[in-house]
Protein backbone atom coordinates (compact mmCIF):
# COMPACT_ATOMS: atom_id res chain seq x y z
CA UNK A 1 0.00 0.00 0.00
CA UNK A 2 0.98 3.46 -1.05
CA UNK A 3 0.99 6.25 1.67
CA UNK A 4 1.25 9.91 0.26
CA UNK A 5 2.20 12.64 2.11
CA UNK A 6 0.17 15.99 2.84
CA UNK A 7 1.99 18.03 -0.10
CA UNK A 8 1.55 15.12 -2.18
CA UNK A 9 -2.39 14.41 -2.03
CA UNK A 10 -2.83 17.75 -1.95
CA UNK A 11 -1.00 18.07 -5.34
CA UNK A 12 -2.60 15.21 -7.18
CA UNK A 13 -6.17 16.72 -8.03
CA UNK A 14 -3.88 19.00 -10.28
CA UNK A 15 -1.56 16.54 -11.79
CA UNK A 16 -4.67 14.70 -12.63
CA UNK A 17 -6.56 18.16 -14.18
CA UNK A 18 -3.53 18.61 -16.25
CA UNK A 19 -3.17 14.78 -17.55
CA UNK A 20 -6.55 15.62 -18.74
CA UNK A 21 -5.89 18.70 -20.27
CA UNK A 22 -2.71 17.27 -22.22
CA UNK A 23 -4.76 13.77 -23.06
CA UNK A 24 -8.12 16.01 -24.51
CA UNK A 25 -5.61 18.34 -26.16
CA UNK A 26 -3.82 15.73 -27.86
CA UNK A 27 -6.68 14.07 -28.95
CA UNK A 28 -8.61 17.38 -30.70
CA UNK A 29 -5.22 17.81 -32.76
CA UNK A 30 -5.28 14.15 -33.79
CA UNK A 31 -8.98 14.51 -34.93
CA UNK A 32 -8.57 17.09 -36.72
CA UNK A 33 -5.57 15.74 -38.63
CA UNK A 34 -7.21 13.47 -39.41
CA UNK A 35 -10.27 15.31 -41.01
CA UNK A 36 -7.67 17.34 -42.86
CA UNK A 37 -6.51 14.35 -44.51
CA UNK A 38 -9.55 11.79 -44.78
CA UNK A 39 -10.22 10.92 -48.76
CA UNK A 40 -12.96 13.09 -50.10
CA UNK A 41 -13.11 16.10 -47.10
CA UNK A 42 -10.35 18.19 -48.19
CA UNK A 43 -11.99 21.78 -48.36
CA UNK A 44 -12.82 23.10 -51.78
CA UNK A 45 -9.68 25.54 -53.47
CA UNK A 46 -11.19 28.77 -52.78
CA UNK A 47 -7.96 30.39 -55.02
CA UNK A 48 -9.65 28.51 -58.54
CA UNK A 49 -11.56 30.95 -60.43
CA UNK A 50 -14.74 30.24 -61.90
CA UNK A 51 -14.84 29.24 -65.49
CA UNK A 52 -17.45 31.58 -67.88
CA UNK A 53 -18.38 30.94 -71.53
CA UNK A 54 -18.00 32.89 -74.95
CA UNK A 55 -18.46 32.36 -78.26
CA UNK A 56 -16.20 34.07 -80.96
CA UNK A 57 -17.46 35.37 -84.78
CA UNK A 58 -14.75 33.68 -86.82
CA UNK A 59 -16.47 33.26 -90.23
CA UNK A 60 -18.84 35.47 -91.98
CA UNK A 61 -19.52 39.22 -92.62
CA UNK A 62 -16.42 41.66 -91.66
CA UNK A 63 -16.09 45.10 -91.29
CA UNK A 64 -18.16 45.60 -94.82
CA UNK A 65 -20.68 43.80 -94.14
CA UNK A 66 -21.60 42.73 -98.22
CA UNK A 67 -19.06 40.19 -98.27
CA UNK A 68 -20.12 37.10 -97.04
CA UNK A 69 -23.27 36.29 -95.46
CA UNK A 70 -23.97 37.84 -91.93
CA UNK A 71 -24.20 35.41 -88.69
CA UNK A 72 -27.37 36.84 -87.38
CA UNK A 73 -28.52 38.18 -83.92
CA UNK A 74 -31.66 37.39 -83.00
CA UNK A 75 -34.91 37.44 -80.11
CA UNK A 76 -35.15 33.82 -79.90
CA UNK A 77 -33.68 30.71 -80.80
CA UNK A 78 -34.95 30.49 -84.27
CA UNK A 79 -34.81 31.62 -87.59
CA UNK A 80 -38.37 32.83 -88.18
CA UNK A 81 -37.85 35.44 -85.42
CA UNK A 82 -36.22 38.42 -86.85
CA UNK A 83 -32.73 39.68 -87.52
CA UNK A 84 -31.72 42.22 -84.15
CA UNK A 85 -28.07 42.56 -85.93
CA UNK A 86 -25.91 41.32 -88.14
CA UNK A 87 -22.69 40.03 -86.02
CA UNK A 88 -19.16 40.39 -87.72
CA UNK A 89 -15.85 37.97 -87.88
CA UNK A 90 -14.08 38.72 -84.38
CA UNK A 91 -16.86 39.69 -82.35
CA UNK A 92 -17.10 37.96 -78.76
CA UNK A 93 -20.22 37.52 -76.44
CA UNK A 94 -20.85 35.80 -72.91
CA UNK A 95 -23.29 33.18 -73.43
CA UNK A 96 -25.11 30.53 -71.16
CA UNK A 97 -22.97 26.89 -70.54
CA UNK A 98 -25.14 24.97 -72.34
CA UNK A 99 -27.08 25.66 -75.77
CA UNK A 100 -30.61 25.51 -76.30
CA UNK A 101 -32.68 23.59 -78.78
CA UNK A 102 -34.68 25.45 -81.60
CA UNK A 103 -37.98 26.72 -81.01
CA UNK A 104 -39.38 25.35 -84.52
CA UNK A 105 -40.08 21.49 -83.50
CA UNK A 106 -38.98 20.61 -87.42
CA UNK A 107 -35.24 21.88 -86.19
CA UNK A 108 -34.93 20.43 -82.78
CA UNK A 109 -31.33 19.37 -83.64
CA UNK A 110 -30.52 22.78 -84.24
CA UNK A 111 -28.75 24.38 -81.34
CA UNK A 112 -28.63 28.31 -80.28
CA UNK A 113 -26.41 30.47 -77.63
CA UNK A 114 -28.08 32.33 -75.06
CA UNK A 115 -26.29 36.07 -74.51
CA UNK A 116 -25.91 37.20 -71.32
CA UNK A 117 -24.70 40.72 -69.76
CA UNK A 118 -23.34 41.01 -66.40
CA UNK A 119 -21.76 43.93 -67.07
CA UNK A 120 -22.09 47.53 -66.77
CA UNK A 121 -24.01 48.65 -69.47
CA UNK A 122 -24.50 52.08 -70.43
CA UNK A 123 -27.80 52.32 -72.37
CA UNK A 124 -29.31 49.51 -70.97
CA UNK A 125 -32.53 50.55 -72.56
CA UNK A 126 -30.84 49.14 -76.34
CA UNK A 127 -30.94 45.95 -74.41
CA UNK A 128 -34.83 44.75 -75.36
CA UNK A 129 -35.32 41.55 -74.79
CA UNK A 130 -33.08 38.50 -74.94
CA UNK A 131 -30.75 37.84 -77.66
CA UNK A 132 -29.53 34.30 -79.51
CA UNK A 133 -26.57 32.89 -81.57
CA UNK A 134 -27.09 30.14 -83.40
CA UNK A 135 -24.69 27.31 -82.57
CA UNK A 136 -22.88 26.98 -86.19
CA UNK A 137 -19.66 25.67 -85.52
CA UNK A 138 -18.49 26.48 -88.94
CA UNK A 139 -18.65 30.06 -87.86
CA UNK A 140 -19.57 30.48 -84.65
CA UNK A 141 -16.63 29.11 -81.85
CA UNK A 142 -17.70 28.22 -78.14
CA UNK A 143 -14.81 28.47 -75.57
CA UNK A 144 -14.10 29.05 -72.32
CA UNK A 145 -12.53 31.89 -69.93
CA UNK A 146 -12.05 32.66 -66.58
CA UNK A 147 -13.59 35.95 -67.60
CA UNK A 148 -12.82 39.19 -65.57
CA UNK A 149 -9.52 39.84 -64.10
CA UNK A 150 -8.81 42.70 -61.94
CA UNK A 151 -5.95 44.69 -60.25
CA UNK A 152 -5.71 48.09 -58.66
CA UNK A 153 -5.08 49.78 -61.15
CA UNK A 154 -0.85 51.14 -61.29
CA UNK A 155 -0.14 47.85 -60.31
CA UNK A 156 2.77 46.49 -62.03
CA UNK A 157 4.33 42.72 -62.12
CA UNK A 158 7.43 41.08 -61.47
CA UNK A 159 8.41 40.29 -64.51
CA UNK A 160 9.85 41.76 -67.78
CA UNK A 161 7.10 42.23 -70.59
CA UNK A 162 5.74 45.50 -71.40
CA UNK A 163 3.90 46.79 -74.35
CA UNK A 164 4.80 50.39 -76.30
CA UNK A 165 2.05 52.05 -77.95
CA UNK A 166 3.74 54.62 -80.71
CA UNK A 167 1.61 57.00 -81.65
CA UNK A 168 4.08 58.45 -84.48
CA UNK A 169 4.08 55.51 -86.35
CA UNK A 170 0.53 54.25 -85.38
CA UNK A 171 1.90 51.00 -84.15
CA UNK A 172 2.20 48.78 -81.18
CA UNK A 173 5.08 46.93 -79.79
CA UNK A 174 4.94 44.07 -76.96
CA UNK A 175 8.30 43.01 -75.84
CA UNK A 176 9.22 40.27 -73.65
CA UNK A 177 12.72 41.57 -71.73
CA UNK A 178 14.78 42.45 -75.12
CA UNK A 179 12.51 39.71 -77.17
CA UNK A 180 10.16 41.68 -79.80
CA UNK A 181 7.14 39.84 -78.77
CA UNK A 182 4.06 41.80 -81.37
CA UNK A 183 4.96 44.65 -83.51
CA UNK A 184 1.43 45.89 -85.27
CA UNK A 185 -0.65 48.46 -86.94
CA UNK A 186 -3.41 50.47 -84.75
CA UNK A 187 -5.60 52.97 -84.82
CA UNK A 188 -5.40 55.49 -81.91
CA UNK A 189 -7.65 58.19 -80.84
CA UNK A 190 -8.87 61.32 -82.91
CA UNK A 191 -7.99 64.30 -82.59
CA UNK A 192 -11.11 65.36 -80.66
CA UNK A 193 -10.64 62.13 -78.53
CA UNK A 194 -7.21 61.57 -78.30
CA UNK A 195 -5.32 58.33 -76.26
CA UNK A 196 -3.61 59.42 -73.33
CA UNK A 197 -0.12 59.88 -73.25
CA UNK A 198 1.90 58.41 -70.51
CA UNK A 199 3.06 55.42 -68.58
CA UNK A 200 0.57 53.15 -67.33
CA UNK A 201 -0.58 49.60 -66.73
CA UNK A 202 -3.18 46.68 -67.11
CA UNK A 203 -5.37 46.35 -64.36
CA UNK A 204 -8.34 44.95 -66.28
CA UNK A 205 -9.16 41.68 -68.60
CA UNK A 206 -12.03 41.00 -69.99
CA UNK A 207 -12.94 38.51 -73.16
CA UNK A 208 -15.93 41.00 -74.53
CA UNK A 209 -17.61 44.11 -73.87
CA UNK A 210 -20.51 46.31 -74.64
CA UNK A 211 -19.24 49.66 -75.76
CA UNK A 212 -21.79 52.67 -76.33
CA UNK A 213 -21.97 56.01 -77.09
CA UNK A 214 -22.38 59.23 -76.56
CA UNK A 215 -19.81 59.46 -73.59
CA UNK A 216 -20.64 62.53 -71.43
CA UNK A 217 -17.96 64.87 -71.87
CA UNK A 218 -15.92 63.08 -74.15
CA UNK A 219 -18.22 62.00 -77.43
CA UNK A 220 -21.11 63.25 -78.44
CA UNK A 221 -21.30 60.73 -81.46
CA UNK A 222 -24.20 57.36 -81.07
CA UNK A 223 -22.33 54.02 -81.50
CA UNK A 224 -23.40 50.48 -80.48
CA UNK A 225 -20.79 47.70 -80.07
CA UNK A 226 -21.75 44.51 -78.51
CA UNK A 227 -18.93 42.27 -78.07
CA UNK A 228 -15.49 44.14 -78.10
CA UNK A 229 -13.21 41.77 -77.56
CA UNK A 230 -9.84 40.94 -75.74
CA UNK A 231 -9.75 44.26 -73.44
CA UNK A 232 -6.26 45.26 -71.90
CA UNK A 233 -7.98 48.34 -69.70
CA UNK A 234 -4.69 51.03 -68.73
CA UNK A 235 -6.46 53.82 -67.59
CA UNK A 236 -9.71 54.16 -65.13
CA UNK A 237 -10.38 56.66 -67.50
CA UNK A 238 -11.82 53.79 -69.94
CA UNK A 239 -8.67 53.82 -72.32
CA UNK A 240 -8.46 49.93 -73.26
CA UNK A 241 -6.32 48.27 -76.10
CA UNK A 242 -8.79 46.33 -77.58
CA UNK A 243 -10.16 44.28 -81.24
CA UNK A 244 -11.86 46.54 -83.48
CA UNK A 245 -14.13 44.62 -85.61
CA UNK A 246 -16.25 47.35 -86.79
CA UNK A 247 -13.65 48.79 -89.18
CA UNK A 248 -10.25 47.98 -91.27
CA UNK A 249 -8.41 51.60 -90.79
CA UNK A 250 -5.44 50.22 -88.86
CA UNK A 251 -2.75 52.43 -89.35
CA UNK A 252 -4.89 55.90 -89.03
CA UNK A 253 -6.23 57.63 -86.08
CA UNK A 254 -9.88 56.10 -85.76
CA UNK A 255 -11.17 55.60 -81.92
CA UNK A 256 -12.46 57.70 -79.36
CA UNK A 257 -9.31 57.55 -77.01
CA UNK A 258 -8.86 53.56 -77.45
CA UNK A 259 -6.35 51.26 -78.93
CA UNK A 260 -7.70 49.15 -81.79
CA UNK A 261 -5.93 45.99 -83.07
CA UNK A 262 -7.37 43.35 -85.72
CA UNK A 263 -9.22 40.87 -83.48
CA UNK A 264 -6.51 38.35 -84.66
CA UNK A 265 -3.83 40.72 -82.91
CA UNK A 266 -5.99 41.55 -80.25
CA UNK A 267 -6.76 37.85 -78.82
CA UNK A 268 -2.86 37.28 -79.30
CA UNK A 269 -1.79 40.19 -77.10
CA UNK A 270 -4.33 39.30 -74.78
CA UNK A 271 -2.91 35.93 -73.91
CA UNK A 272 0.28 36.89 -73.58
CA UNK A 273 -0.54 40.18 -71.41
CA UNK A 274 -0.95 39.49 -67.60
CA UNK A 275 -2.44 41.88 -65.42
CA UNK A 276 0.29 44.88 -64.30
CA UNK A 277 2.53 44.32 -67.49
CA UNK A 278 3.44 47.96 -68.33
CA UNK A 279 2.27 50.11 -70.96
CA UNK A 280 3.87 53.06 -72.33
CA UNK A 281 2.11 55.77 -74.58
CA UNK A 282 4.40 58.26 -76.40
CA UNK A 283 4.36 60.20 -79.36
Amino acid sequence: MITLSRREAALAPIALLVLVVIVALAFWIYTSRGKASAPGTEPADQGEPAISHYIEIVDGCGPHSDEKPCVNLRPSPGTSSPEIEKLRVGLVLKVEADPVPDENPAQRDREWHKVIFDGEIRYPERVAGDWYVVADPKSVRPFEDVGDQDAAPGATTTGDKRIVVDLSDAKLYAYDGDALFMAEPISAGLEDTPTPRGEFSIFRKTPSRYMQGPLPGVSEQYYDLPGVPWNLYFTTGGAVIHGAYWHDNFGERWSHGCVNLTPQNAAQLYRWAELGVPVSVRD
